[in-house]
């Protein structure tokens, strides 16, 4: 048996339903082994025996179904981008015609009948053309026996529609009470479900951008080194294993590779998470995207661009943005129940009434009430109209929702991971302790000026903050990749830079000196020296300051039974000094990108698990995560493969977060329950279940004013999210 595996860009499903659909026709083909179609990230992975079933004959059975299969990542964003712009534009046009129609129901013209023909015309552009996706959705649905939202709001809004063109169109055939027209109530059901859905699709359409953005960072060409010496420009995936390369400073390493000659400062934040730039030297290890901030290397390729670490990260965003979403609507396993049953029950009503008591036109209008007040108006609205509120209270509490159905999944939350740098600490380098001579602490921070390094950057600002001046003129100033800065002041030596660098240029070190050196680092926090004239005359303790509101943050946590744990690529004493002082009991310290994913995962099988991050190397684990939050002060990789981005880059949001979903979901329940009891209790009255004993009848005017009642009830309970304290 030969297996093959065959990934697809599917274009044109608009619902869950459309993935479970293609799965479960292209289940039935005779040499498909497995198949996996995510809505989310329009993507198939199927399995075939090849002696059986061919890719294009799969491709074929997949368009067949309606849909498309574009040929690469490009064609299916410009398909998707097209989807939800002719989304949007028929919602604009369907609320347009809802707000005239309102307009005419208030203002009527004075010639009823020709108001009622414009009402007519206008609801018949909604019903059939911004309709139009909820009868072919339906349809799909019904051939694949599933009774979802989409045959609701079909059936709903046809028995409304069609209703009313009889009464416009043939008002002899009913009595006078009964000439009542339903047209707004079905433009305002599609109009508001529409809306729910482009709220949906608004979050899909930018949800591979990241993907590209990642996708920037390798550097497109590289400077190959020629057998002869020579240099050559060539592109970066043209390079192979073995292949020599020089990177100069300030440039991007363009593969992952070995240093063969020389040394620099690699910025490795992007990766790893590590706070300060690593010192790499001859036999150390380079990833590509990193950058080279100081220092000329010539590297040896370890892998090619396909194979790179970067790549991977690449990968993993991809198969975490196609994972399927655990938990599938709640309004739609009811439906499957719900629809059948209204149906079942607007026929026997009519056989009920026609055969047995004999009336026909009470049959009809009996049939035509149950289908009325089955309408799925406050169905439709429960949850778009509280996802609606809930994104804007959030906005106004600097809670960017991008995906609303995360509302669904964080008050579940059994662990909450953060990343360290930028996210509980500041990411920003500062002295946090020091011990110096006073008067030599101007002339080592005016020597620091000369470096950009962030390193050089903390003793300037700790020596400003002191109002010192920072203008004295040195001579022979020299910068050392690795390890620090010498200068010639008024003909003394001044160094600063690693207890390594002073040790190889024979500086003194008294006790006092080495004792906080040793201390510092036991504490977690970097550490350099300084020296004047082959004497110590400064050691300095660099920190990455903790944000104000996490230990709060972390307390709150732990009061919601939320278990805080610290994931970062930064080192193990520096993570656990972190940790202590916020009361973190659980560590993962100096791990990769993937590993970090792969702790996630490992997670996930036991709960639902969050992720808070703000670089690049964070990406993939808030893809991956069931909630990712991300800072605005983030990269915008980032930033875009998060579920919700904190504004205003407060901790306490996160906190928010969660309430704001305990209470979103709260209302979303309380809609639905008031949704479907009022179709519940008015079903019985519209199918004249109590006219022997009461003479009590629900007439289709009647029925429409429950249906829209219980749309109101729905609207005003969302309403109060906005006065709610979170």
């Amino acid at each position: 048996m030969s297996k093959e595996k065959i990934n697809l860009n599917i274009s044109g499903m608009t619902c869950v339903n459309c993935s479970n659909g293609i799965e479960k026709v292209v289940g039935k083909m005779k040499g498909l082994e497995s198949s996996k179609v995510s809505f989310a990230s329009n993507e198939g992975e199927f399995y075939i025996n090849t002696e059986f079933l061919d890719k294009q004959s799969l491709i074929n059975k997949i368009e067949k179904l309606g849909y498309g299969v574009e040929e690469n990542l490009e064609a299916l964003e410009k398909s998707k981008l097209k989807a939800y712009n002719e989304l949007k534009r028929v919602f604009i046009l369907s609320a347009s015609i809802a707000v005239i129609m309102f307009y005419f129901m208030f203002f009527p013209l004075e010639n009823v009948q020709v108001n009622q023909y414009v009402m007519f015309a206008l609801a018949t552009v909604v019903q059939f053309y911004a309709g139009a996706r909820f009868y072919n959705l339906a349809f799909k649905a019904l051939k694949n026996k599933n009774y979802d939202m989409n045959v609701l709001v079909a059936l709903g809004t046809s028995a409304a529609y069609f209703y009313s063109v009889f009464v416009v169109l043939f008002p002899s055939l009913f009595p006078e009470h009964l000439r009542f027209i339903y047209f707004d109530g079905a433009v305002v059901i599609i109009t508001f479900i529409l809306l729910g859905r482009l709220l949906e699709e608004r979050s899909k359409a930018k949800a591979t951008d990241f993907l590209k953005k990642l996708m920037d960072l390798a550097p497109l060409n590289a400077t190959l080194i020629c057998e002869d010496g020579s240099y050559k420009t060539i592109l970066a995936t043209q390079l192979k294993v073995g292949d020599k390369v020089l990177i100069k400073s300030g440039e991007k390493i363009s593969t992952d590779a070995i240093i063969k000659k020389g040394s620099a400062d690699i910025d490795t934040s992007m990766l790893t998470g590590e706070s300060m730039p690593v010192y790499k030297t001859i036999g150390d290890e380079v990833i590509a995207g990193t950058l080279n901030t100081s220092g000329v290397i010539e590297v040896e390729v370890l892998k090619e661009s396909k194979d790179t670490t970067l790549s991977k990260i690449v990968a993993l965003l991809s198969t975490a943005q196609s994972k399927k979403l655990p938990i599938s609507r709640f309004a739609d396993k009811v439906a499957n129940i719900f629809v059948p049953t209204v149906i079942v029950i607007s026929i026997a009503t009519f056989l009920i009434w026609f055969f047995i008591i004999g009336d026909a036109m009470d049959a009809i209008l009996a049939s035509i009430s149950v289908l009325i007040i089955s309408c799925p108006c406050a169905l439709g609205l429960a949850t778009p109209i509280a996802i609606v509120s809930s994104v804007g209270k959030g906005a106004r509490e600097g809670i960017l929702i991008k995906n609303p159905e995360i509302l669904e999944l964080i008050k579940d939350i059994k662990y909450a991971v953060f990343d360290k740098t930028g996210t509980l600490t500041t990411g920003i380098i500062s002295v946090k302790d020091a011990l110096y001579e006073e008067s030599f602490l101007d002339i080592l921070a005016s020597l620091e000026t000369q470096s950009e390094h962030p390193i050089s950057k903390a003793v300037v600002n700790f020596a400003k903050a002191k109002n010192l001046a920072c203008d004295k003129i040195f001579t022979d100033i020299q910068i050392i990749a690795g390890q620090g800065i010498s200068a010639n002041f008024e003909d003394k030596k001044v160094l600063i830079g690693n207890l390594d660098f002073l040790e190889k240029n024979e500086v003194l070190l008294e006790n006092k000196y080495l004792e906080f050196y040793n201390k510092s680092l036991e504490e977690g926090s970097g550490v350099i020296l300084a020296s004047f004239d082959k004497k110590c005359v400064a050691v300095f303790a660099l920190a990455d300051t903790i944000k104000e509101g996490a230990k709060e943050l972390i307390e709150n946590l732990k009061a919601k039974d939320i278990t805080p744990i610290l994931l970062t690529g930064d080192n193990k004493t520096t993570a656990n000094s972190v940790a202590q002082k916020l009361g973190i009991e659980k560590v993962y310290a100096q791990v990769l990108p993937d590993e970090k994913y792969k702790v996630i995962m490992e997670l996930q099988k036991e709960a639902k698990v969050m992720f808070v991050g703000d670089g690049i190397n964070d990406s993939p684990s808030i893809k991956q995560a069931d909630i990712g939050i991300t800072l605005n002060s983030g990269s915008d990789i980032t930033k875009d493969a998060g579920d919700i981005i904190l504004i205003n880059n407060e901790l306490s949001a996160v906190l928010k977060s969660i309430n704001l979903s305990i209470e979103s979901m709260k209302i979303i329940k309380q809609n639905l329950f008031w949704a479907f009891i009022y179709n519940a209790a008015g079903i019985p009255l519209a199918a004249g279940l109590f006219y022997p004993i009461l003479g009590v009848m629900l007439s289709p005017m009647y029925a429409g004013i429950a249906m829209s009642f219980s749309s109101v009830t729905v609207v005003l309970n969302s309403l109060r999210l906005k006065f709610k304290k979170i």
